[in-house]
């Protein structure tokens, strides 16, 4: 039943949880103008310390085999249903449209090839001069 690869001393390899800075040092800082008492720090900081351990451990032995179990299952659904739904879904939409690709392009073809060879056909016959203004005039001849 148990994992014989399940890691004991490093529980996360991957640093899923990297984020979560919870000690001490990280949650509260007094600035150098505002301080409390020694003892009230020292105090203070074992509250911390003792309380986020007993209460961590209390929802880990209580809450996080349930919540192990609903992932477990929420995972279980989302693999089945993207190897036995999704996947042949999206395998049914890539042949239908690759169907649909070859009918446009064979109607492209037959109609949108043809009238742009004519159209550039027409206007092969259409000739660009250019030519250089007079010394004289400065404003355009286009412009009305």
């Amino acid at each position: 039943m148990s994992n014989p690869s399940l890691e004991l001393e490093d529980r996360d390899p991957k640093s899923l949880s990297q984020h979560l800075q919870v000690s001490w040092e990280d949650v509260i800082g007094e600035p150098d103008t505002t301080r409390s008492p020694e003892c009230a720090w020292r105090i203070s900081n074992q509250c911390f310390v003792v309380s986020r351990n007993c209460c961590y451990i209390f929802m880990s032995v209580i809450i996080a085999p349930c919540a192990a179990l609903c992932l477990g299952c929420s995972f279980a659904c989302l693999a089945f249903k993207h190897i036995w739904c999704w996947n042949p879904c999206l395998r049914v939409w890539k042949i239908n449209c690759s169907m649909f690709k070859l009918y446009l392009t064979s109607c492209s073809q037959a109609t949108i090839v043809p009238l742009a060879e004519a159209i550039g056909h027409c206007c092969s016959s259409i000739k660009v001069r250019t030519q250089s203004l007079p010394i004289g005039i400065k404003e355009d001849v286009m412009m009305v």
